[in-house]
């Protein structure tokens, strides 16, 4: 158990009104999609600067043509955008958190994707003079003449894998470290484009201005993502150097995996946060999991609690002290970052009560300010270090066991009176809309926990959410 006395032998207090930290965050959001838009805006001036609009309306072939460059210059705005969001930017990792960047990310890649395709099409059909049957023979001589084609093929049908794969269904049927390996291939397919772009696109390299343009973005999203996703990690394990110490069982499918390191106080994690970790020494070490912190980082050690649910989370069980740990991160914003209020209420389910444990430990907060709802369907986690927290910290704990009693209440079947969720809220919290909330669980578990919030007057800016979906 996570030792309780450093934290207790200093008097924590809440923040008095909005942290400078979630302003700088607000700033980040608000920047980062007038950049994207205005860069959508900027290339569709440079389509209209150069007849694209006269070209449109002024034949079929010519108008498909036409259509086809916007389609393709929208599209290669949409997939640097893409890779940005997977560079792991730390600027946006905290300004969006994990499950807005992971809605933006689908809702980007869909749309781009898209527009690949559209843009292929109508532009094979342009160039095939408005003659749909003679389009085949026309996509054929392009890919084989035009420089960059081939592998802008290539790179197409890389992003057609990543997409297939990012279908629910599809995912449904894969392994977590299957898929992400899968959907590391979408900065291949970014990257094999970009020859054909440079090379054939005319309107990308027509002036000076263009050229720059271009050229600058795609060279500060490679940079991105060598710094972020390569530099960054390489540089934290060297100098941490973690190992795993110990592990406990905790029942019910569940282990915690405690691991020291050297110099952690300089870590920067925080409570609620989580990393990528791999752990070498195991087959499939070369594949990165998600877990969050379950014990608030106290400087010298770090727990995670997982759940044995794939391949990668039951190798985890069996590992023997001193196995290295290999992590990125921290990540997520489900933590003191995005607080706003005084006071805060701590939702979870499951092992999704992991990260609001340690919130629980490592948040500021006067007796009585904080109320912490475990949903289990079996023995709840981590009750003496709970309930430690509830005699020391002034800690509100609820308990609601068993499962859910139907498919749209996110409560127990425990709970025997037939009051709705809202009613039920209200009652344990009522000042639930003065507080900020932080949610953790299955997504469609967290969903019902939203929309029970916004029936209680719960601002959306104050409902902290991170659910188990990838």
């Amino acid at each position: 158990m996570t030792t309780l006395a450093p934290l207790l032998r200093t008097p924590l207090r809440p923040p008095a009104r909005p942290g400078r930290r979630a302003r700088v965050d607000a700033a980040v959001r608000t920047g980062a999609l007038a950049a994207l838009w205005l860069a959508l805006l900027l290339v569709t001036y440079w389509w209209v600067a150069d007849r694209g609009v006269q070209d449109l309306v002024a034949g079929w072939g010519s108008g498909l043509t036409s259509f086809g460059r916007l389609s393709g210059l929208v599209a290669s705005v949409l997939l640097l955008a893409q890779v940005a969001l997977m560079a792991r930017v730390p600027a946006l990792e905290r300004a969006f958190g994990q499950d807005r960047l992971a809605r933006l990310h689908r809702v980007v890649g869909f749309t781009s994707f898209d527009l690949v395709l559209l843009h292929v099409v109508t532009t094979t059909w342009g160039y095939a003079a408005g003659d749909l049957l003679a389009s085949p023979a026309t996509l054929w001589e392009l890919t084989v003449d035009e420089p960059g084609m081939l592998l802008a093929v290539a790179g197409s049908l890389c992003l057609v894998m990543v997409v297939v794969t990012s279908i629910r269904a599809a995912r449904r049927r894969l392994r977590y470290e299957s898929w992400h390996l899968l959907h590391l291939y979408a900065y291949l397919g970014v990257g094999l484009a970009l020859p054909h772009q440079l090379w054939t696109g005319a309107q990308l390299t027509g002036s000076t201005a263009r050229t720059v343009f271009w050229w600058g973005a795609w060279i500060a999203v490679a940079v991105a993502v060598l710094v972020w996703r390569v530099g960054r990690p390489l540089a934290l394990n060297l100098r941490h150097r973690l190992r795993v110490s110990h592990v406990v069982d905790e029942g019910d499918g569940l282990w915690s995996v405690h691991v020291t390191g050297r110099r952690l106080d300089r870590l920067g994690a925080e409570a609620g946060q989580f990393f990528s970790w791999r752990f070498l020494g195991r087959e499939g070490w070369t594949r990165a999991n998600p877990y969050s912190l379950s014990a608030a980082p106290d400087g010298h050690s770090l727990r995670i609690t997982v759940q044995g649910v794939g391949d990668g989370s039951h190798a985890s069980r069996v590992l023997r002290p001193g196995s290295r740990a290999l992590v990125e991160g921290p990540y997520g914003r489900l933590g003191e970052r995005a607080r706003t209020r005084p006071r805060v209420a701590l939702i979870g389910a499951g092992v999704g009560i992991t990260p609001l444990r340690a919130l629980a430990e490592g948040l500021a907060y006067a007796p009585g300010d904080a109320t912490y709802v475990e949903r289990c369907t079996t023995a709840p986690l981590f009750v003496a270090e709970v309930d430690a927290l509830v005699r020391h910290r002034g800690l509100h704990v609820l308990r609601l066991p068993g499962h859910r009693r139907h498919p749209d209440s996110w409560l127990g079947d425990g709970m025997a009176d037939p009051v709705d969720d809202l009613g039920h809220l209200l009652h344990w919290i009522p000042d639930v809309a003065e507080r900020d909330v932080y949610v953790c669980g299955p997504a469609p578990w967290a969903e019902l926990v939203r929309r029970t919030l916004d029936a209680a007057g719960v601002h959306p800016d104050h409902v902290h959410l991170e659910t188990f979906a990838w």
